[in-house]
């Protein structure tokens, strides 16, 4: 009878264990998908800003951690108040707690046409718990780490010579999120210190469905077929 007992109670507690172990994995698989869908859907209606770069993306470190910024117009907006239409300036970053010290994934909205089009409306936390965030533009033959002019307007601006990534609107971006393990339990931590576990990375790319305008229709000769888009990456 005991040793049925003593093996009944190590299964519970492999049982117990292993659902500590796969719970916040979930919970973490769970949050990465719905964040990158919320993404997707907003890269998908981009369009141009209406003043400065038309779209800004701009390589940004917190510490050591990559924390790209985003900035961009799309019509993937549902009008909430007289006067709002479907078109919304959005920015995307991450922005540290200063009581726990961790990262956060922000959105920021302003469906008005804002006198600066990178301030403004109200910021909403999609994730906690981040642990980094980049952006990657494709130009439809190019990767690059950034995207736009800075300084378009000013009189500091590069558009004299124009570098291919400063021109217009991406093709399509790719997105990598990142996100920590969950912390160590402070007995565990008191008794032996394991190794940090690395981060678990989500990534996936969004085309950007923006309208071309060629001169194959005044020519009359056909634009050649765009490259084909890449598969959106599974969650790794």
């Amino acid at each position: 009878m005991a040793l049925v007992l003593t093996a009944a109670y190590a299964c519970l507690n492999a049982g117990i264990a292993g659902q500590k172990l796969v719970g916040p994995r979930t919970d973490i698989f769970q949050t990465a998908r719905v964040t990158l869908g919320l993404l997707s859907a907003d890269l998908r209606c981009a369009c141009p800003l209406p003043k400065g770069a038309p779209f800004l993306g701009e390589r940004r470190l917190i510490g050591d951690v990559s924390a790209d910024n985003l900035d961009f117009a799309t019509h993937n907006y549902t009008p909430r108040r007289p006067g709002e239409g479907d078109f919304c300036e959005t920015s995307i970053f991450l922005d540290k707690d200063p009581r726990s010290g961790s990262l956060s994934l922000f959105r920021r909205r302003n469906p008005t046409l804002a006198f600066d089009p990178l301030s403004g409306g109200v910021r909403e936390e999609l994730a906690t718990g981040v642990a980094g965030l980049r952006f990657e533009y494709y130009d439809g033959l190019d990767w690059y780490d950034s995207w736009g002019d800075p300084k378009a307007g000013s009189t500091k601006s590069e558009m004299a010579t124009p570098k291919p990534n400063y021109v217009g609107m991406p093709d399509a971006v790719r997105i990598t999120l990142l996100f920590g393990a969950k912390p160590t339990p402070r007995e565990a931590s008191m008794e032996t210190e394991p190794p940090p576990e690395p981060p678990m990375a989500f990534q996936t790319i969004v085309r950007l469905n923006v309208p071309v305008v060629g001169s194959s229709s005044s020519s009359g000769s056909s634009a050649p077929s765009a490259p084909a888009e890449p598969a959106p990456d599974s969650p790794q």
